[in-house]
């Protein structure tokens, strides 16, 4: 999981779980409000019908019904019990509603003094009156329709805006997060760009307020000091290559004068011999060295237009006279954008390296000194496919396949270094193409360049 969904969510869980909790605690509160008042409202009304029937002589049971009736102060299914001192009913309202009572509970009355409990869908509340002559106790049972229903207002009003607001925070933290990691993500992209062909790329920083626009300055320098230490080794590369170039050529000539001279012995020549080709292998290190130190997004000059056709054509053309009995087959696939296509914006002679590389180590590596070469397109992109016959690679050296100084098991008794498609590689990302290797058959090799 991103770090952005990872906090997207952590704050989107800590504000349902906060709201949640307070819609709880709302709602435990309220209803425990309601409790209170409608027993505060069962307690006016039996201690007002035990005074009326005690305190005032006029009223008897018949008159305390008629003035319970016509009260506008009425309980929704209400219905009170009075009882004397010694646990006998003295009044009971007209309501059909009953009320469960017994000895004990009357006793715990005139000990508790008051009792409110829940039987059903009605609420009892239990009083004790005492007066100089007598003990009264009185129950009252009603149903707070009102408050029950002002209750499941607030738990359907709860639970929407639970559902609604939760849901625009889930929403919202999403999009906020985005907005506020999206620095983030830029300098996430421009560090995935980043390669050895543009090493001067920096990450754009507003301020030193903010903790990403810190870490950006801190990859900036960084990134200055790499380039300068990336700088300084390929021109110690290329110096070193150079300056061996020189005492390399001289070794060279002396050995194939030496060859050539009549007085040297057949055994002393096939030794020279031996010297020479390694000499020669050393030379052809020391210049793929230079053409390496030499590929810079700054010093090639990739602004020409030129014709991949033709600089194919002629690397085949010096490719044969190297090795003079390798055969290519040629074919090019008929589409309406191919002169688009074949026009490619880049550097002429690094082109050609990259492929007379390609079609050399199908040379070398071909067991029938044959390969098929393909110029087609592809979704508008230019492919040349290079296609042999021989011993594939596996999957673990297919992954190293362009790293420098790699070379698979089918290279043993072939001579080279591993620098030929290290180069192409290279070169290909320079100018913002790829090369990619497939096995489309049993022992035979792919090779595809795809330019954009």
């Amino acid at each position: 999981m991103t770090l952005k969904n990872r906090i997207s969510l952590l704050v989107s869980l800590l504000f349902t779980i906060l709201f949640g909790l307070a819609s709880t605690v709302i709602f435990v509160l309220y209803s425990n409000f309601r409790k209170e008042e409608f027993r505060d409202r069962l307690e006016i009304k039996a201690l007002s019908n035990i005074k009326l029937l005690v305190n005032v002589k006029e009223v008897d049971d018949q008159l305390l019904k008629m003035i319970d009736q016509n009260s506008i102060n009425k309980l929704y299914d209400e219905k009170t019990l009075v009882f004397d001192s010694h646990f006998k009913l003295i009044y009971s309202s007209i309501d059909d509603a009953k009320i469960d009572w017994s000895v004990n509970d009357l006793k715990y009355l005139k000990k508790h003094k008051t009792f409110f409990k829940q039987q059903g869908d009605y609420e009892v509340y239990g009083v004790f009156y005492d007066t100089k002559d007598k003990d009264f106790y009185a129950l009252i049972s009603a149903t707070d329709d009102y408050g029950k229903r002002k209750l499941l207002f607030l738990r359907y009003t709860l639970i929407i805006s639970y559902i609604f607001f939760t849901c625009i925070c889930w929403v919202l933290t999403s999009l906020m997060v985005k907005k506020a990691m999206n620095p983030l993500s830029i300098f996430h992209q421009k560090i995935k760009n980043i390669n050895e062909n543009n090493l001067d790329t920096r990450v754009e920083s507003k301020s030193n307020k903010n903790e990403i626009d810190l870490i950006a300055n801190e990859f900036n320098f960084m990134m200055d000091r790499i380039e300068v230490s990336y700088q300084k080794q390929k021109e110690f590369t290329a110096h070193a290559s150079h300056e061996l170039r020189t005492p390399l050529s001289r070794i060279t000539a002396q050995i194939e004068n030496t060859i050539a001279d009549s007085g040297t012995s057949i055994k002393g020549k096939t030794f020279l011999n031996t010297i020479l080709s390694d000499v020669n292998h050393l030379s052809e290190l020391i210049n793929s060295l230079l053409v390496l130190s030499k590929i810079d997004t700054n010093t090639t000059g990739n602004n020409e237009i030129h014709r991949m056709d033709e600089i194919l054509f002629s690397a085949i053309e010096n490719l044969n006279k190297t090795f003079p009995d390798f055969v290519i087959l040629f074919e090019i696939e008929e589409s309406e954008n191919l002169d688009t296509a074949l026009e490619i914006k880049g550097n002429k002679n690094l082109l050609e390296i990259a492929l007379s590389n390609v079609l050399k180590n199908a040379c070398v590596y071909s067991d029938n000194k044959q390969a098929k070469v393909k110029i087609s397109t592809q979704e508008n992109h230019l492919v040349i496919s290079v296609l042999n016959t021989g011993k594939t690679l596996s999957e673990k050296e297919q992954k190293n396949l362009f790293q420098p100084f790699m070379r698979g098991e089918n290279s043993k008794g072939t001579s080279g270094f591993g620098l030929g498609l290290r180069i192409v590689n290279r070169i290909l990302m320079l100018h913002n193409a790829k090369i990619r290797y497939s096995i489309p058959s049993e022992n035979t090799n792919l090779f595809q360049l795809i330019f954009d």
